[in-house]
């Protein structure tokens, strides 16, 4: 007779499949031995900019256990949103993760459903879940259950499909089966290095987050820097360069998950439309987006940065 925890982690695993993530691995909740001289030092070298947040809760951001009582595993989530259309070549770009419906909403809904079916079907489980939410090193926990390595570019990469991923947590304190690490097979590539427009990947798998375009774009609420002028490479919100360039992303498919549709004509917009912009047809557009986190002024701000 299977053991309840082989029972429970099959059980996980497809319902996770069943709610549309791709991938999902489970990791023993414990402290992050590893990572935590390197975040130490990453934060001593003001590599978070004016992300003040990054400095809070710095033990809750390596022991899983310090956020959920009784914590015993991390089941890691990954969720594609590769889409099949881009933008107009000659428009402003938007990351593509913000094409559709906001990430935080359509994930947490899915972890939400996920937990609800747990507890019918194990009983008294007690666990949350994190989408970017909260100080939970998610590619960290997600490389540790086995579903890809961190890049170069200090991406989640994917050996069947690439890195164009949002990752969730469910930090439970129920005990499962745990996935181990793979290999990373980023060899002696550096394209995203040699390619990133402001050298933000300082050396391999470290960025530094305060030279990022995603940082200007939508942390900074500042002026971006003179010194960056004509190196956004048309960049209005995020940046997906590092992860355009890289050669396992020729492995990406197109997400099926509907809410990360474009349901407008923003794909087809032209330069003049972007710089055209009111904030009437932002709040329209962009309503359920991630691009409302820059907010109208931020987006604008960004698109006359371009000029």
């Amino acid at each position: 007779m299977p053991l309840p925890k082989q029972t429970y982690t099959t059980l996980i695993k497809q319902h996770a499949k069943r709610l549309g993530f791709e991938y999902c691995g489970i990791s023993k909740a414990d402290f992050l031995e590893e990572e935590a001289p390197r975040l130490e030092k990453w934060l001593n070298n003001n590599m978070h900019g004016e992300m003040k947040y990054m400095e809070n809760y710095f033990d809750k951001r390596l022991d899983p256990r310090l956020l959920v009582d009784g914590a015993k595993s991390v089941v890691s989530l990954l969720l594609n949103y590769y889409p099949e259309k881009e933008q107009n070549p000659d428009a402003p770009k938007i990351s593509k993760y913000a094409y559709g419906s906001d990430y935080h909403f359509v994930i947490k809904e899915k972890c939400k459903t996920l937990i609800d079916v747990l507890k019918e079907e194990i009983g008294d489980v007690n666990g949350r879940c994190f989408v970017d939410s909260a100080p939970v090193m998610d590619k960290a926990w997600a490389q540790k259950s086995g579903l890809g390595w961190v890049g170069k570019n200090s991406n989640l990469i994917n050996k069947n499909s690439g890195s164009f991923f949002f990752i969730a947590e469910l930090i439970i304190d129920v005990e499962l089966e745990y996935d181990g690490p793979i290999k990373d097979y980023c060899g002696t590539c550096t394209r995203c290095i040699d390619a990133c427009p402001t050298n933000a990947i300082v050396e391999p798998y470290v960025v530094d987050g305060s030279k990022c375009i995603s940082y200007f774009t939508i942390e900074l609420k500042e002026n971006i820097p003179t010194d960056y002028k004509n190196k956004f490479d048309n960049w209005a919100f995020g940046c997906d360069v590092c992860q355009d360039v890289c050669p396992w992303n020729r492995f990406s498919k197109a997400h099926t998950e509907p809410l990360f549709n474009n349901n407008s004509d923003l794909l087809d917009w032209d330069a003049k439309q972007w710089q055209e912009i009111t904030q009437e047809v932002f709040s329209k557009v962009f309503k359920n987006s991630a691009v409302k986190r820059t907010g109208f002024k931020g987006l604008k701000r960004n698109i006359d940065f371009l000029k």
